[in-house]
């Protein structure tokens, strides 16, 4: 079976809904792609961290993102790479990219909660 092509690149900015257990809705929520093409190629996932409002409470971790315009958000808001899910790539609808001072700022911060050493 041919491989599918990827629709998504790392550090691009997505919207995905957010399913709530108690809700039928799922409203959209931003998300930063953080896998690469080959990932959704071969399985139709990507691997997302959250994108919440910089006016919820910052915990560890968290990277401001300071360029809304390029993100494709409309509010200040922060990359919070310590909640990070698997998803369909097909229920993400593209906004922007994340700039990339941010980027490394959020894979230091990727680095710092993953077991990447063996």
């Amino acid at each position: 079976m041919p491989k599918a092509m990827p629709r998504f690149e790392a550090w691009e900015t997505v919207s995905v809904p957010f399913p709530y257990t108690d809700r039928d809705l799922a409203p959209r929520r931003p998300a930063l792609v953080i896998s690469l093409p080959d990932l959704e190629a071969q399985t139709g996932q990507i691997w997302v961290v959250m994108i919440t409002s910089a006016e919820n409470r910052k915990r560890a971790g968290d990277v401001v993102i300071a360029d809304l315009t390029a993100a494709g958000l409309p509010i200040a808001s922060l990359c919070r790479p310590s909640k990070i899910a698997t998803i369909d790539a097909a229920m993400a609808r593209p906004l922007g990219h994340l700039a990339k001072a941010e980027r490394r700022a959020v894979l230091k911060s990727l680095r710092g909660f993953l077991a990447l050493k063996t």
